[in-house]
Order: structure tokens, then C-alpha cells, then sequence
């Protein structure tokens, strides 16, 4: 496979050394499915699919979509897979893939709603909760609350909802959200910082209306 990999996924080589050791069982898992263990695609995925799944719901908002685009990611990835780097934390990667995906899927269902909307305005149901798929999934807080949280983050532009949602909602360090956005950890953080803000304010508005 060429250098470029599948759909222009190939794997991202600007800040992949620096956090080569993050994920040791990650990077054992990829780089014994890349030679050929079949097997290893299962540890893989259940290192990564959780954590996935979880950002992909927070941009979706849609429990069936986010579990297409999650077998999306994946399938994206095996495709990629010769592309891969060894030695280099593999979880970015599907990060990236995920995030594309789920904008391009996004995007496309926006474009197909408008022609189609007429002359009834239909909107998705939201979902009540992201309980049961990840311990980074918003495990102390009450369904009330994550649904509120998910309601508020859908206000925020989209720059600024990723941000938040992989830092301040997932956990992840700035550089490596930063890799995962192929940005600088600079503008990250500022667009956290920004986000993370915005969100504190429309959740104190809910509350005072309430």
C-alpha cells in the first residue's frame, strides 16, 4: 500500500515519537495485527472501541449512527493498517478516522434533511444518556445531568465541541488531542478553554431557567 493509505487516512507522522509509549498494549495489539495475527484485532478493539464509541455518540447524538460509524472507523482502519507506524500509539489514528467519518456522515444527512424537509420540520430524537460504554463515559453523573451536558455541547461549534468532548470529557492529555485533530496543542487548549467555558455558562443558564 502506498504511502498515502486508504481515502487519505494514512497514518499521521508530525507528532506520532512523542507519544509512541502512551498505550504499550495498544501499540503490541497493532503491531501484531499489522503482521498478520487476526486475532489481535480483538484486543485492539476492545482497548479502543469504548473510548471511541463514547466520542462519536457526543458528536453524533445518535445511538445506531455512532455504532455504524464506530464499525466504520474500524473497517477504515484495517484498510489503513499498512500505513501504520511502528512503535507509534496507534489511538490517535482511529480518533482522526472517527472524527472525519462522523463529520462527513453528518454533513451528508444535513444536506439530505434540507432537500427532503419540506414542509415538516423533523428532528432526531436525542438520546437520554451514554450510560454502560465506557468508564470515561460521564460515570458520576445522573442521566438528568448527561443529558443536559449532551444537550448544551450541541450549542457549541464544532471545533470547540471536540475539543472539549476529548479533553475535558474523555480525558486526554492536550497533545494528544492534538494529534488526533492534527492541530497544535496551542490552539487545542485555547479551543478547550473556550469550549469548556462557553459550556459552563449555557448549563448555568438551564439551571437559573429551570
Amino acid at each position: 500500500m502506498s504511502g498515502s493509505g486508504v481515502l487519505g487516512l494514512a497514518w499521521p507522522r508530525r507528532r506520532d515519537r512523542a507519544i509512541a509509549t502512551t498505550n504499550p498494549d495498544a501499540v503490541a495489539a497493532m503491531e501484531r495485527y499489522c503482521a498478520g495475527d487476526g486475532s489481535a484485532f480483538r484486543a485492539l478493539y476492545a482497548i479502543a472501541a469504548p473510548r471511541l464509541f463514547t466520542f462519536v455518540l457526543c458528536l453524533a447524538r445518535d445511538r445506531p449512527l455512532a455504532e455504524e460509524l464506530l464499525q466504520q472507523t474500524f473497517l477504515k482502519l484495517h484498510q489503513a493498517r499498512a500505513s501504520y507506524v511502528s512503535g507509534a500509539d496507534p489511538l490517535p489514528w482511529p480518533y482522526t478516522i472517527a472524527h472525519r467519518t462522523c463529520l462527513d456522515e453528518l454533513r451528508r444527512r444535513c444536506r439530505a434533511r434540507k432537500v427532503v424537509s419540506g414542509n415538516h420540520d423533523e428532528r432526531d430524537e436525542l438520546p437520554a444518556t451514554i450510560k454502560g460504554d465506557s468508564e470515561t463515559a460521564l460515570p458520576t453523573y445522573g442521566e438528568h445531568t448527561v443529558d443536559a451536558v449532551l444537550r448544551a455541547l450541541d450549542e457549541l461549534p464544532e471545533n470547540l465541541r471536540t475539543a472539549v468532548v476529548l479533553t475535558k470529557i474523555q480525558g486526554n492529555s492536550i497533545a494528544e488531542a492534538a494529534a488526533i485533530l492534527g492541530a497544535t496543542p496551542t490552539a487545542v487548549k485555547l479551543r478547550a478553554h473556550r469550549g469548556y467555558a462557553r459550556l459552563r455558562e449555557l448549563m448555568r443558564t438551564r439551571e437559573d431557567d429551570q
